[in-house]
């Protein structure tokens, strides 16, 4: 796993996270305990900080980066799904933002909330806590309660910590 510093930055990875070896994390990058970052994930913290939190999950080939000044923050829980990239954003406790989503710039995504696959959450957009939101742009269409799309909000965290752990304990270079 390449672990990169830069310009006297370096990642600052929890013993306990499980960082896949073909994912990149470049400097000013914190991953708390129990998070996961996997299969081809790159987190380029170069002029900004990025903080995954505790048993927060950044996907296969999911990419997170941000501008000057900016915090890339992914809560305690989080899912960044397969294929997304998050720059200058933030994702808040247990939230999900589906496969290819895109959050831009000043975005925020609520507590156990969800953004539908192949979203984008365009600069400056706020979105709740605990609602669905879809569409390019994305827009809250639901709450979130009730709905199948809160399955996956609350079943993503813990699968995760769990599936992280086999990769952690099960996983072998094959040459």
């Amino acid at each position: 796993m390449p672990l990169i510093e830069f310009e006297g930055k370096r990642p600052d990875v929890h013993p306990e996270a499980f960082i896949a070896p073909t994912a990149t994390l470049i400097g000013d990058v914190v991953v708390e305990k129990g998070a996961s970052i996997w299969y081809g994930a790159v987190l380029r913290a170069d002029c900004c900080r990025i903080v995954v939190r505790e048993r927060a999950n950044v996907q296969d080939n999911s990419v997170l980066h941000g501008g000057p000044d900016t915090v890339v923050e992914v809560g305690p829980g989080a899912t960044v799904a397969h294929m997304c990239v998050v720059h200058s954003a933030t994702i808040g406790e247990e939230a999900l933002l589906g496969n290819s989503s895109t959050m831009l710039d000043g975005t925020s995504l609520g507590a156990r909330s969800m953004v539908a696959a192949g979203s984008l959450v365009t600069p400056g957009t706020q979105i709740p806590e605990g609602v669905l939101a879809a569409g390019a742009p994305a827009r809250v269409t639901k709450p979130l309660a009730g709905t199948s799309a809160e399955f996956w909000v609350q079943a993503n965290p813990p699968y995760y910590a769990e599936l992280a752990q086999r990769h952690r304990n099960g996983i072998e270079q094959v040459d």
